[in-house]
């Protein structure tokens, strides 16, 4: 892996937790010779996470559309800023410079984000880790509908091991190294998509 991908909060949000975990996982990415590919936004946690990188000596590349920029949110001290016209396009950038995904707490977009490539590695579109920084709980009842999903079957087992959760940026940064997708031929039939 040379690069990750971490989808977050354009907020701080509510607790200090989240912001210190970011910055944590900065350091790790720069510690660990890892890019950060990110949002391109200079607000919120996507501020302290790609700060963090930046002051540990990593490179970060941010990702953000034009209205955006011209809404005065990108951050500009970034190693490279791409700027894309739309939020499709943003996403795909993404993923194409990433070689594995990581989620900190974050809102309806850190959502979309996750269970956008969530979806392309069901479908087989790509075989790259995912993965939840589960701070302080923020994603325990997130995991808990997804179980819930599976036991309905709405999810298959091999689908719902797509995504990896760790505690720790170590943690979860160990689970991506070592991730080896599951063979899965046959996606959809009678049983569970």
């Amino acid at each position: 892996m040379n690069r990750i991908c971490v989808f977050c909060g354009s907020s701080p949000g509510a607790r200090t937790d989240y912001a210190s975990a970011a910055r944590r996982l900065g350091r790790v990415l720069a510690a660990q010779r890892l890019g950060l590919v990110y949002g391109g936004s200079n607000v919120g946690l996507m501020a302290e996470l790609a700060n963090a990188v930046l002051a540990a000596g990593g490179e970060v590349i941010g990702v953000i559309p034009r209205s955006l920029v011209e809404r005065e949110v990108a951050h500009t001290g970034v190693t490279e800023l791409r700027v894309v016209d739309t939020m499709h396009e943003r996403k795909a950038m993404m993923t194409e410079l990433a070689d594995g995904f990581i989620a900190l707490p974050g809102g309806l977009g850190t959502l979309d984000e996750l269970f956008e490539v969530l979806t392309w590695a069901q479908l087989g579109l790509h075989a790259k880790p995912c993965g939840l920084l589960n701070v302080a709980g923020y994603f325990d009842e997130l995991a808990a509908f997804l179980d819930h999903a599976l036991r309905e079957r709405f999810i298959r087992r091999a689908h719902r091991d797509l995504l990896l959760v760790g505690a720790t940026p170590e943690e979860l940064l160990g689970r991506l190294r070592t991730y080896q997708p599951a063979p899965e031929p046959k996606w959809l039939d009678s049983g569970a998509s």
